[in-house]
C-alpha cells in the first residue's frame, strides 16, 4: 500500500470514528431524558456501542485494551426520582435501610474540582450527609446503638420543619485480629495514575496499621485470577508491601474469579468473632465472566452466609462503574467508598478503619411513623435507592444496612406540620395502652431494628417525637443540625430539587459556616469550599 493510500485509509477511519462518537453521544443524550424506575439499570448506550468497535475476543487476547473515543463517558449510575412528600393520612409509615456508604461525596467532589458539575444521578443526599461524622451521644449500657432526634425549621421554607434522626454507634475496635484479602484489578482499564498506583498507596497505608494478629491476603484478578500472596501476618510488613509494589496493570476484568479466589481464601483463613472481610479496589469494569449486576449481586449475597463481608473501594474516572460499585457492597454486607486521592485514602483506610471493617450492627433500618393529626406531610430527603416497603421492617429475611464501630448515620425530614394538631388514629387512636398519648405534641414515633449478629434475630428500639422539643428558630438548633442541613441542601440542590431553587448558594454556605464547630481533620472547612467552588459552576 502506498503512503498516499495508507493517509487515505486513515482519513477515512477517522471520519467512521468520529461519527460513531457522534452517534453514541447523541443516543446517550436522548437516554439521559428517559428516567427509569427499575432498580436493574441497562448500561449506558455507549457502553454497548463500544463494545462492537473492532474489539477482538476478550477470552483470546489478554492484553485487551478498552477501546475509548475521546469526550463519550461510560461512567454508570443508577438512576432514581427525587423523593416525594406524603401525606400521613394515606401513607403513616416511612421504612429505609440503614446506609453509612460515603462514596457518593468523594465522586462528586472529584467533579467539581475538575470544574464540572456531577451527573444528577451520581449524587446520593444521604451520602453527602453521611461522609460527616457528628456529635451524637455514645449508647447507653450494653446497647450497641443510640437513637435520637432533633427537631428544627427548615433553612429554606418558612412553612417547613426539619427533623434530624440520629444514630450513633458504640466505639470499639475487634481485639481478635483481622482477616483481610485485598481483592486488586489490574486490568488494562487500571493503568492511569489516579487508578492501579492510587491502589498501591492506599493498600500500604493500611497494611502500615496491621499487627501480628492480622492476617492479609493479595489476590489480582485481569485475564485470570491469581493469588499473589497467601495470608501473611500484618507484622511482616516489607513481605506485603512489596507484594503490593509489585502489581502492574494489563489485560481484560475477569471479576467473577478474583471474587471466588478472595472468598475462598477468606474463608479458608477465618478468624472466628474477628473481621473477615475482602476489600475489592476498582474501577466496576467487569467484562469477563459474570459481567451482570443483578447475576454478580446473587453470587455475592449468597457468600455472605459464610462470615465473609465485602467492601468496595472504587478509583479512577470514565469508565467508573458507581451502581455495580454500590451494589456489590450491599449485597456483601460491606460499604462503599470512593477514593479520589490518598487524603481520602487515609479517611477511610486509617482515621475510620474500624467504622468500615468492624460490624456492629447488621441489617439495620428503620420505620418512621407519622401522626396526621400533627403532621400535615412529611418528605425523606435521600435514601430514594434505600427505601423499603412497610412490611420489611419486622421481616428477618430483610437485607438492609450494616453499621461500623464508632459510625454515625443521620436521615433528615421536611415536614409540614397542621395548624391545629389534634389526636388520631393508628399508633395514635389504638386501644393498646402503649399506644395511648398524653398529648397531641407527639407527631411521630421513630423505630430502629437491627441484628447484633449476623444471621441472627434483630431487636427494635424506639423514640416518640414531641412537637414541643422543637428547637423553634433555627439559631436555637445545634451546629450538627447547621451543617447536617446544609449538606442535605447541597446535595438537593445538586439534584435540582424544586424545594430548595430560591435558597441560594451563598445561603448554604452560611449554613455550614454556622455548623462548623471545631472540625479536627478540617472536612467540613473543606466542604465549605467546594461549596463555594459548585456555586461557580
Amino acid at each position: 500500500m502506498s503512503v498516499k493510500t495508507k493517509h487515505l485509509a486513515l482519513a477515512v477511519s477517522a471520519v467512521v470514528i468520529t461519527g460513531i462518537a457522534g452517534c453514541a453521544q447523541q443516543k446517550y443524550q436522548q437516554s439521559e431524558k428517559k428516567i427509569e424506575t427499575s432498580a436493574e439499570v441497562l448500561q449506558e448506550p455507549q457502553v454497548q456501542l463500544l463494545s462492537k468497535m473492532g474489539k477482538r475476543s476478550l477470552q483470546a487476547d489478554s492484553t485487551y485494551m478498552p477501546v475509548m473515543v475521546p469526550g463519550i463517558s461510560t461512567e454508570n449510575y443508577q438512576r432514581f426520582e427525587n423523593n416525594q412528600s406524603h401525606s400521613p393520612a394515606s401513607r403513616p409509615l416511612s421504612t429505609f435501610s440503614l446506609d453509612v456508604d460515603t462514596a457518593s461525596f468523594a465522586n462528586v467532589r472529584r467533579f467539581i474540582n475538575e470544574g464540572r458539575l456531577p451527573p444528577v444521578d451520581a449524587v446520593r443526599t444521604e451520602e453527602l450527609v453521611n461522609y460527616f461524622s457528628y456529635d451524637y451521644p455514645q449508647p447507653k449500657g450494653t446497647t450497641p446503638l443510640s437513637l435520637e432526634y432533633e427537631l428544627g425549621a427548615s433553612p429554606w421554607s418558612s412553612k417547613a420543619s426539619l427533623l434530624k434522626v440520629a444514630m450513633k454507634a458504640r466505639d470499639m475496635n475487634s481485639d481478635r485480629g483481622s482477616n483481610l484479602v485485598f481483592l486488586v484489578d489490574v486490568s488494562g482499564s487500571m493503568s492511569s495514575a489516579k487508578k492501579l498506583p492510587l491502589v498501591k498507596q492506599s493498600l500500604k497505608l493500611l497494611v502500615k496499621q496491621l499487627n501480628k494478629h492480622d492476617k492479609i491476603s493479595l489476590i489480582t484478578y485481569a485475564g485470570n485470577a491469581r493469588q499473589v500472596l497467601d495470608a501473611t501476618p500484618g507484622n511482616q510488613r516489607r513481605k506485603i508491601l512489596n507484594a503490593i509494589d509489585a502489581l502492574d496493570a494489563g489485560g481484560g476484568t475477569y471479576g467473577e474469579g478474583g471474587l471466588k479466589l478472595a472468598y475462598s481464601t477468606a474463608v479458608e483463613h477465618l478468624i472466628e468473632g474477628g473481621v473477615n472481610r475482602v476489600l475489592l479496589t476498582t474501577d466496576g469494569d467487569f467484562n469477563l465472566g459474570m459481567t451482570g449486576v443483578k447475576e454478580l449481586e446473587r453470587y455475592i449475597s449468597e457468600q455472605r452466609s459464610q462470615g465473609v463481608s465485602l467492601s468496595v473501594l472504587g478509583f479512577g474516572e470514565g469508565n467508573y462503574n458507581d451502581h455495580l460499585m454500590e451494589t456489590l457492597s450491599n449485597a456483601g454486607d460491606g460499604n462503599a467508598a470512593y477514593i479520589d486521592s490518598l487524603q481520602e485514602a487515609r479517611k477511610v483506610l486509617i482515621e475510620q478503619m474500624a467504622a468500615n471493617f468492624h460490624t456492629l450492627a447488621w441489617d439495620a433500618r428503620i420505620q418512621v411513623e407519622f401522626n396526621p393529626a400533627v403532621v400535615q406531610s412529611y418528605r425523606l430527603i435521600g435514601y430514594e435507592n434505600r427505601q423499603l416497603e412497610a412490611e420489611a421492617f419486622l421481616d428477618e429475611r430483610t437485607d438492609a444496612g450494616e453499621v461500623g464501630a464508632g459510625q454515625t448515620a443521620t436521615a433528615l425530614y421536611e415536614l409540614i406540620l397542621q395548624d391545629q394538631p389534634s389526636t388520631h388514629a393508628l399508633r395514635y387512636q389504638s386501644s393498646d395502652d402503649r399506644y395511648n398519648m398524653v398529648d397531641n405534641t407527639e407527631l411521630g414515633y421513630i423505630r430502629l431494628r437491627y441484628k447484633i449478629q449476623q444471621g441472627g434475630n434483630s431487636q427494635e428500639q424506639a423514640l416518640a417525637v414531641r412537637a414541643d422539643r422543637n428547637c423553634q428558630l433555627l439559631q436555637s438548633c445545634s451546629q450538627d443540625f447547621h451543617f447536617a442541613a446544609a449538606v442535605a441542601g447541597y446535595g438537593q440542590k445538586l439534584r435540582n430539587h424544586q424545594s430548595l431553587s430560591a435558597f441560594s448558594w451563598q445561603s448554604l454556605a452560611e449554613l455550614a459556616r454556622k455548623g462548623k464547630g471545631q472540625d479536627i481533620y478540617g472536612y467540613r472547612a473543606g466542604f465549605i469550599q467546594q461549596l463555594q467552588l459548585t456555586a461557580e459552576l
